[in-house]
Formats: C-alpha cells, structure tokens, sequence
C-alpha cells in the first residue's frame, strides 16, 4: 500500500511540473505578444502567434511520452513568436526525461533555432559571437543539466532496485532459516514422540508404559521450551539458551535405542574447543540423521560417529541396507514411513555451509544411507578459524 502511495505521489508531482512548465511558456510568450513586444521572421497574424505559443506549452504537457512535439514547439515559438525562453526549459526537459546522449541532434537543433532568432531579433544587438554564447549558456546549459538530473534519478533507481533485491534475499534467507530451526525443533521430538506411544501400545507392562509416557511428557515440555526460545531468538542470530551442543549426542543415541533402533557410537570430541554454534551444528546433523533412519530404515544398524581429526570434526551416521541382527526391539510398524520432504537435508546442508562446514550424504554400497559432515573448529592451542 504504502509502494502504490508513493507511486501515485510521484505521478501527482511529475503532472504538476508539466503544468507548471506549460504555464511558464505562456507566462513569457503571452504578454509579450499581446503588448507588441513578439516578432517573427515572416508576417503572421497575432493569433496565429497566439496558437503556436499555447502549441508550445500543451507539448510540455506530453514531454515525457515523446520529445518531439516539444522540440518543433518550442522552436515554432521561437520564430513565429520570438520567445526564446520556451527553448530553454525545452532543452532542459528533453535530456532530463531521457538523457543527453539520445537527444543531441534535438538539443543542436534548439540551439540553432535560438542563433537564428537572436540574430535577426530587433531587441538584440546582432552580434553572432554572443549569439552563440547566449546558446551555449541558455540552451546546452541547461540541457547538461538536465543530462545530470537524468543520470541522478537513474542513479537512484538502481539503488532503490538494488536495496529492494537485498531485502527480498535477506527476507527469503530469514524463511529459511525459520523453517530450517523449526524442523530440526519439532521433527525430532515429534518422532520419538510418535515411536514411544507405538511402543506403549505394544506392550502391557505397567512399568515401561509409565516409562515410555514419562518419555514423551518429557520431549513434549523440551519441544514447547526450545519453540519459546526459538521464537525469541529468531529476532538475532543468536542460538537459544536450550540449543544442544555436542554433548546432547550421546543423549540422543540413548533415545534412539530406546525406541527400538539399534545405534553403536564412537564418541571423541574435545568439546572445550568447540564454538557453541559448531557444537549445536554436529549435534544437528546427528538428530537429523538418527531422524531418517527412524523414518526409512527402522530395523537396520546404524553407527554415529563424531571424531576430531586435525582442526576438522568429523560427524556421520550411517546406516546398513539390510535388516540386520542383534538384540533390541524392533520399531513399531505404525511409525510414518513416507518419503521425506527434504527440507531436513536442505536446511542442514545451510547450517553447515555457515560454519565453513561441507555435508555429503548418499546411498552406500551395500543399500545403506550415509550422511557425513565436516565442520571446522578451533583445537586446543590453536588459532581461531
């Protein structure tokens, strides 16, 4: 609304600058006329001088559809009527509208016109030399002028263009950083969630049902305070005060093994070293991978590794192409096994791209899914990266 405002503002204000323009050529070309002081270079009828001043002043009107009514005007002005001030906003008008350089030939040709009539004009002093000056001052003057009004308003244009792109990018990167903290929030808890309530209907022992629902009452209040302060912290780029690092990964192994999937972890993370935004990052790319399985390969075995090597941390999970063996429980039937959005994997990708990070991810040899990342981090002693 406010856009269409200012377009309907800016459309007033050019309208009135043309009336404006119209009524100065009739302001110097009526009066002199109508008091004797006009001349031309042939006899004509005052009202037919008449005629081409106010012919003069309606192209003003049409200036910025198209230039020509405005140069044989104003020129017609000129040596039917002696008035040579109209040539002067003409030459003005001409460039400021489309610039300089397309409208040479009519700001020559203007300047010509006003030689011609300051030449033979009896309240000039004939002089040729001032001729020219008085139309290099009052004629290409202007219409360099006009040029750098011209070039100004583009100037500006590109700018305005250019900061209305950098806040449709900044915009559309923000959705995606909300809907990339939103998933990774509530797609996990939400499938454990759903994975322990199969669970419970699935066995009758009083003590692993209250086990299981104190499980779920238990993600549900973590996923409700994370969304709070998600929604606090979105506003800065800060994480959350309840945002996980890497020491919540073997938590969330424990949690999947307990909701039937059978997960093997080697662990070895100097976690001192760690920036808090790389450490929730790993701890992401873990939850995210654990959450696939879950979805697409329940009965297969998965091993989560987060490794240090050099000044990179290694983090994958991967899981096999078969069912596999092995104790544990196997997953209830009813958990969701529909195909992924992959936004999960997208906004991931994002997430470690912005700690200088690299994710791959793909099918392995033998039918599994791997997903590994890559992420910088500062070793102990070492410079920050």
């Amino acid at each position: 609304m406010g856009e269409n405002w200012a377009r309907l503002a800016e459309r007033r204000r050019d309208t009135l600058g043309d009336v404006l323009l119209a009524l100065a050529v009739l302001a110097f070309a009526v009066p002199a006329i109508l008091t004797g002081r006009s001349f031309s270079l042939m006899p004509v009828p005052e009202a037919v001088r008449l005629a081409v001043a106010s012919a003069a002043a309606a192209a003003m009107l049409v200036r910025r559809r198209t230039p020509w009514p405005l140069v044989t005007g104003t020129a017609a002005c000129a040596l039917f009527a002696g008035q040579l001030v109209p040539l002067t906003l003409a030459a003005y008008s001409l460039t400021a509208e489309r610039g300089g350089r397309r409208r040479l030939g009519a700001v020559a040709a203007l300047a010509v016109a006003y030689v011609v009539v300051d030449r033979v004009s009896p309240y000039t002093d004939h002089a040729p030399l001032l001729a020219v000056i008085w139309a290099a001052a009052l004629v290409c003057l202007p219409a360099l002028v006009g040029h750098w009004v011209w070039r100004y308003r583009a100037m500006i244009r590109e700018l305005r263009e250019r900061a209305r792109a950098d806040q449709e990018h900044a915009a559309a990167l923000e959705r995606r950083r909300i809907a990339r903290e939103l998933h990774d929030t509530v797609t996990h808890a939400v499938t454990v969630m759903v994975l322990n309530a199969g669970l419970i209907q699935d066995t009758d022992d009083l003590g692993e049902i209250r086990k299981l629902a104190r499980a779920i009452e238990d993600k549900g209040v973590r996923a409700l305070t994370e969304l709070r302060e998600l929604l606090t912290a979105l506003r800065s780029s800060d994480l959350p005060p309840s945002a996980e690092s890497v020491e919540g990964i073997p938590r969330l192994v424990e949690e999947s093994r307990a909701t039937g999937l059978r997960v093997a972890l080697h662990y070895e993370v100097p976690e001192e070293a760690l920036s808090r935004e790389a450490g929730h990052t790993c701890y992401r790319v873990v939850q995210e991978g654990l959450n696939n399985v879950r979805k697409h390969a329940s009965g297969t075995d998965v091993q989560v590794v987060c490794e240090a090597r050099g000044d990179t941390l290694d983090v994958s999970v991967v899981n096999g192409g078969g069912s596999g063996g092995g104790g544990g429980r196997a997953a209830p039937a009813r958990v969701p096994a529909h195909e992924g959005s992959g936004y999960g994997l997208t906004g991931l990708s994002e997430r470690v791209a912005l700690q200088g990070g690299r994710l791959t991810y793909g099918a392995t040899a033998d039918g599994g899914f791997a997903l590994r990342a890559s992420i910088p981090y500062r070793p102990p002693g070492g410079p920050a990266r």
